[in-house]
């Protein structure tokens, strides 16, 4: 393991709510909940006001209101959302080659490789700095994890939010884990922890003092070995500049049930360009495709199949996703669906769409659809949460989303039913703006774009509510 604490990881805080609140300044310092606003919708982000709360990730929407019912709830704006990504991940580049994005708002950084940081002393200017600069660019809070190692920069930042910079000193890490709960260690989930504690295991220091043949007694030798280096601070993981993506993969959960039939087909028909489209955007191609259904009582089930060559040709992704759909009983209604493509490759094969069609008629659809664990396309494929994007220029009105009219300017939408919709006229740079309702249909309210958090320089301050 390294020296000197000269991997950084970079976590932005509440991100998608902390971009709401800059975005809107009526809900500064307010409780902001990002997420699905159906009956059956989760929260992707909650704000540390909403987080005080008891509001979490992940949370049923209904259990977020019933916990805080004054707060602001909207539906992601996920353009807004990867533009500032895109922002963030450029400044960290200038850093360092080896930029290790996780997710949209998290990532690792080797300052050693870029020769910004070679001791203590130089990493913590460079993670002030970045810090510093991540606010003038974005307007957004990021919190700075330093160590010697990835799992343990992972940790200082974690220990440093909201809006701060932690650094571990090299040498102090065993003294500072032992303490801490197993649950801080990469791969300790709800189970692992349950295990673990019916061995008498807690913490961190009560790994490292059980022993490697103890944990691999009780995890197994892979699982067990690896938790043991990591209780002792032991992680030689490089950062890794491209990581290689495994699936592409879009869902949507209903809010309803769906039970028809020919409805559930289209939108599996739906799902299917959608993932061909997000699959030509990150110009892949893929092998196998994947059906996943969640059906009324929680069941999921998975089916794939896999093609004789990788292809981006919607009409072949579709025909596959149908075939494996008829191998799935969906009588008792269906509240998820997704399509997946895996076996990703960075060229195409011209002639599936017939080969496609050939083999499901040769192997009919029962055979080709074998059932795969429902981890096989796990979390980590969907790269947003399952919830629904408003089309610009949509009459649907979605609570948090950009609006402009005609005689009293740009706003967002506050709420919206009965035919009326409420918008609130305010902008990034502007004071708290005036509340304003109109019929759904009005012809001088549009749909706008997301305005930048922070005015771009040289072009003054952003387009002012008029009202």
């Amino acid at each position: 393991m390294r020296t000197a604490p000269t991997i950084l990881h970079l976590d932005m805080d509440a991100f998608y709510a902390s971009a709401e609140q800059a975005a809107k300044p009526s809900l500064r310092g307010k409780a902001v909940v990002v997420g699905g606003l159906g009956p059956r919708g989760v929260v992707a982000t909650a704000s540390y006001e909403a987080r005080k709360l008891g509001v979490h990730s992940a949370m049923p929407m209904g259990q977020a209101r019933r916990l805080a019912p004054n707060a602001a709830y909207l539906v992601p704006r996920f353009g807004l959302y990867r533009e500032i990504s895109e922002q963030v991940m450029a400044l960290l580049r200038e850093l360092s080659p080896l930029v290790e994005p996780l997710s949209l708002d998290e990532a690792f950084v080797d300052l050693e490789a870029g020769g910004v940081a070679d001791d203590q002393a130089s990493a913590l200017a460079v993670g002030e700095r970045l810090r510093a600069d991540i606010k003038t660019v974005t307007g957004l809070p990021g919190s700075v994890g330093l160590a010697a190692s990835k799992m343990l920069a992972k940790i200082a930042s974690e220990e440093a939010k909201p809006d701060g910079l932690r650094l571990i000193v090299p040498g102090t890490e065993r003294e500072l884990l032992a303490p801490m709960s197993v649950r801080t260690l990469p791969g300790v989930g709800p189970a692992t922890g349950d295990h673990l504690r019916r061995g008498g295991i807690t913490t961190v220091g009560e790994i490292a003092e059980a022993g490697e043949d103890e944990l691999v007694r009780l995890l197994g030798k892979l699982h067990g070995s690896a938790l043991y280096a990591m209780a002792l601070a032991r992680d030689e993981r490089p950062v890794v500049a491209e990581r290689e993506s495994k699936s592409v993969s879009v869902e949507d959960t209903y809010d309803v049930d769906i039970h028809d039939r020919v409805r559930v087909r289209g939108e599996v028909a739906r799902l299917a360009d959608r993932c061909v489209e997000r699959l030509r955007a990150a110009g892949h191609s893929g092998r196998t495709i994947v059906l996943k259904v969640r059906r009324f009582d929680f069941s999921t089930l998975t089916r794939s199949e896999t093609l004789r060559g990788p292809t981006d040709d919607p009409g072949v992704v579709r025909e596959a996703a149908a075939r494996l759909l008829e191998s799935v009983d969906t009588t008792g209604g269906v509240r998820l669906l997704g399509v997946g493509v895996t076996g990703l490759a960075d060229y195409t094969q011209e002639d599936l769409f017939a080969q496609a069609r050939a083999e499901g008629l040769e192997r009919g659809a029962g055979e080709a659809a074998g059932a795969v664990p429902e981890e096989a396309v796990g979390a980590e494929e969907v790269e947003e949460p399952s919830v629904e994007e408003v089309p610009l220029g949509a009459r649907r009105w979605a609570a948090g989303h950009d609006v402009r009219h005609a005689v009293y300017g740009a706003g967002w939408v506050q709420g919206s039913g009965l035919g009326r919709v409420t918008v609130r006229f305010e902008t990034p740079g502007s004071a708290p703006g005036r509340v304003r309702t109109f019929r759904v249909d009005d012809p001088e309210l549009s749909a706008a774009e997301p305005l930048p958090l922070v005015a771009p320089p040289g072009e003054g301050a952003w387009p002012c509510p008029l009202g």
